[in-house]
Parts: structure tokens; sequence; C-alpha cells
């Protein structure tokens, strides 16, 4: 009986272990999409491209990173040339990480010959490339910032029998303008017309931008009549571009005028919010407070509502030359009409206090806020409590942030605040108010940031709080320099 249950048990248990095997045939030697494409690309010879789509695995990023990785170590030219064709499938496109991630794994920026080799190798093997071949390749350079490189590779499209398209030449005029080598970028863009291809918007607003970063506004201005001259009118884009160059590095008046001329297009040209407040700023930094406020009149009347910025670059400016009084009127007005609330706004001043160092008054108004249940938001708060920290007032910023701790709806004091005022109130020994503070670490999770951690925890000791020091001893992890000037 034993002996025919034995045998029972194992033609059951051999049964199991065969049905097993058939349902799982594969398991064990079943290749991934990536594996596929590498163990390809080490038999293949030259001209993989001809090759691979034979391969006929599944193509995406996981995969493309996988082979890029694989190949890094000791074929990157093999690797790149992967990439670039995995990039001219229909079904896959690569993202900017994708680009990124292969830049860095081929060291393509201390290593720009890669990028030579590559298209050498194409012509040495009469490899079939497209115009979309050379548009990755200058993707490439671009993630890696190889102006020249991109350069030598738009001339050798050419030797290919390729044309040049607009993305191709857009690519490389926006590696020369980040550059700042505008006359190349100028040169690039002439050519074009040489060729019967004319720059687009993403063009115009690159040139813009570039004529901007190295001051050349009138070149910048001069670009509005050539895109109205081939009949691409300037967007809002385009404006708000030479206006903010010209805000930064030009005349006020200058930039009045262009003002005027958005405003007078109007339509999808109407200047906006942030069109208005970059002007704002230019007057109060140059001081021109009235023409500010004429100008917020003017952005009031166009029916582009002021936002926080717009306030915040005001008070600024007002507090700069000492006229507190006439900021409260400002904010009066501006709350009325509805788009901003007066917590935001005194919020706003309280910060332009603190900075233009009238700490008097701005803990004034912050006091009056909290009486009135007008909500200072966290960096009012935050850049409060620092300035008494700074002022050596360690006690009073305690006090302060144990007062808006209670304070239901109040924004999030910046953590590093809390490191702050520990290591002043250690220094001035407030050993209640330290050890009060630690606790409120300790259950909130945050960590002590100061270079002066020993001597913390040396007068926490002296606390008797065992349980306070051995959390901040473990979670003490960055002791930079800095956190507290």
């Amino acid at each position: 009986m034993l002996i025919c249950k034995s045998m029972a048990f194992w033609s059951v248990s051999r049964l199991l272990s065969s049905s097993i095997r058939h349902k799982n045939p594969k398991f064990s030697t079943a290749q991934s999409p990536a594996e596929k494409y590498y163990t390809h690309l080490q038999k293949c010879g030259d001209n993989i491209e001809k090759t691979l789509p034979a391969v006929r695995a599944k193509l995406d990023s996981s995969c493309v990173n996988v082979v890029l990785n694989k190949c890094s170590r000791t074929q990157s030219q093999l690797g790149l040339r992967f990439f670039i064709w995995a990039g001219l499938q229909s079904y896959y496109r690569h993202s900017s990480y994708m680009y990124s991630k292969a830049c860095e794994l081929f060291r393509i920026n201390q290593n720009p010959r890669a990028i030579i080799d590559v298209i050498e190798a194409y012509r040495v093997e009469g490899s079939v490339v497209t115009v979309k071949t050379f548009n990755v390749v200058l993707n490439l350079c671009r993630e890696a910032k190889l102006a020249d490189e991109a350069l030598w590779v738009l001339r050798k499209m050419a030797e290919f029998n390729i044309r040049a398209d607009t993305i191709a030449y857009n690519t490389v005029i926006r590696l020369f303008c980040e550059k700042g080598d505008m006359d190349l970028a100028a040169g690039l863009m002439k050519e074009m017309g040489l060729i019967d291809l004319y720059p687009n918007m993403a063009i115009y607003i690159t040139m813009s931008k570039g004529f901007c970063n190295v001051g050349r506004l009138d070149d910048a201005c001069k670009l509005l009549k050539v895109m109205k001259g081939h009949g691409c009118s300037p967007n809002k884009v385009v404006y708000s571009v030479i206006l903010d160059g010209v805000c930064r590095f030009g005349s006020l008046e200058k930039a009045l005028e262009l003002l005027a001329e958005m405003e007078k297009d109007g339509g999808d040209f109407s200047p906006n919010t942030v069109t208005y407040t970059s002007i704002i700023q230019s007057c109060c930094e140059k001081g021109e407070l009235m023409e500010a406020l004429e100008i917020l009149d003017r952005m009031r009347a166009s029916g582009c509502a002021p936002n926080r910025v717009t306030i915040s670059v005001l008070t600024k400016g007002f507090c700069a030359q000492g006229r507190v009084e006439e900021v409260y009127k400002l904010i009066d007005k501006v709350v009325a009409g509805g788009n901003v609330s007066y917590a935001e706004c005194y919020s706003s001043l309280v910060v332009s206090l603190v900075g233009n160092k009238n700490l008097q008054e701005a803990e004034k108004l912050f006091r009056w806020m909290l009486a009135s249940a007008v909500k200072p938001d966290g960096l009012a708060c935050s850049i409060l409590i620092k300035a008494l920290c700074l002022e050596g007032q360690f006690l009073d910023g305690f006090h302060l942030f144990d007062e808006l701790d209670s304070v239901e709806g109040l924004g999030a004091i910046d953590s590093d605040i809390y490191s702050i005022l520990l290591v002043g109130l250690s220094q001035k020994r407030h050993s209640v108010e330290a050890v009060k503070l630690a606790k409120l670490m300790v259950d909130r999770g945050i960590q002590l940031k100061t270079p002066s951690f020993d001597s913390i925890v040396e007068h926490l000791k002296e606390s008797g709080d065992k349980e306070i020091v051995m959390y901040l001893s473990s979670n003490f992890f960055d002791r930079r320099q800095g956190d507290f000037k």
C-alpha cells in the first residue's frame, strides 16, 4: 500500500513538473529587445543602418538606454550610430532626456571628435543618410553646446547631396546665439535666403534673444522690420524678448516706444502682464517712479491686471526712495481692482522694507497684519525672523516664530530658519527656548543645518535632554558653510 502511494505521488509530481515546463518553454532563454539589438550590433559589420530594421524588436527609450549603456564602455561609435538610427524611426522619437543621456554616456562634450567620426564613417561606408539623420546629429551638438562642430556638420550636408532645412539652420543659429557670436548667426540667417529658405518664428525669437543678450539692441529692433518685410508678423513673444533686452540694457524711451507699438497693433500683439511689469521694473530701477505709475494705469486701462510680481516691483522701487506712505495708497488702489489681496501686497511690502533696512517699519506692519487677521505669507515670515536674527535679536525672533506657529493658515516658514534660530539661541544661552525649538525640529523631522553643530549639541547636553541630542546627531548630514551669515 505504501509503495502504491509513493508511485502515485511520483507520477503526480512528474506530471506537474512536465506541465510547468510546457507552459514556460522559453522562460530562461528569451532575450529582451535591448539584448536583441545589442547582439545584432556585435555581429554586423559596416553599414549597420541597413540591417538594424531586421531585428524587429520593440524600440523605446528604455531599450535605447540599455543599448547605449552597453556600448558606452568600449564601442562608443557603434552606440552613437544606433542612437542616430533609432531617432529616425517613425514610431519612436528621442526625448530631450535621451539626448542628454547620450551626450553623458559618450562624453561628447569632452570628446566632440565622436561627432566627426560618425559623419566620416557614413561617408566612407557610403551609408544612406537623409536630412533627418543630420538633424539628429545636430541635436546632439545642441545638447553638448558644440557650436563649431554643429557648423561643420551643416557644411558637410552638401557632400552627401543633402540640402539643409530650416530646422538644421535653426539649431546651428541657436548655438551661435548662445555662444554670443551674433555676426556668424546673422550670416547664417542671410545664407538661408540664398537657398530659398526663410527664417521661421523660432529663428527670429532666437536671434532677438541673442542680440539682446550681447546688448545689440538696435539690431534686435531691426529684426522687427525684417520680419514684416518677409511677411512674418512679430508675435507677442518677439516683442517681449526685445522689450526685456531694452529694459535691461537700453533706454527707457525705447522701451516705451516698443510698448506703444504693441498697444497700437493690438489683438494677439497686445502687451500682457509680464510685458507691463518688465517696463515698470525698468522705470523703478531708473528711479522713474511717476513713469512707473503711469505704466500701471495704462496696464489697467488695457484690461491687463497687475499681479503680485508687479506689486513687489513697485513696493521695492518706492521703498528704495523712502516713499513708504505712497506705497500704502498704491496698495489700496490696486487691491480695489480685485486681482491681488491685501495679504499679498502687505507681505511684499514687509519683504521690501526688510530689504531696505527698515526693520522697525517692517515689524510694525507685520504686527498690524497679525492683529488685523491679514495673514502674511511664508516668505514675509521667514524674511522678518531672519532679519531679527541678523540683528542679534534671537529671542525676539523665536517669540515671533512661536507666535506664528500657533496661527492657522500661514504659509510655511523656511526650514533654514529653524537652524538659524537654534544657533543663535544656543550661543546666547537661551536654554529653555533652544530645547523647545529642538523638540519641534524632532517632531517635524527638520534637519539641522549649521557649521556650529558641535557647540549646539554641547549646549543641549547641558539641558539634559538626551533624546534631542541623539536625534540631531544622527540626522546632521549637512555642515555646509554659509547657511547662517
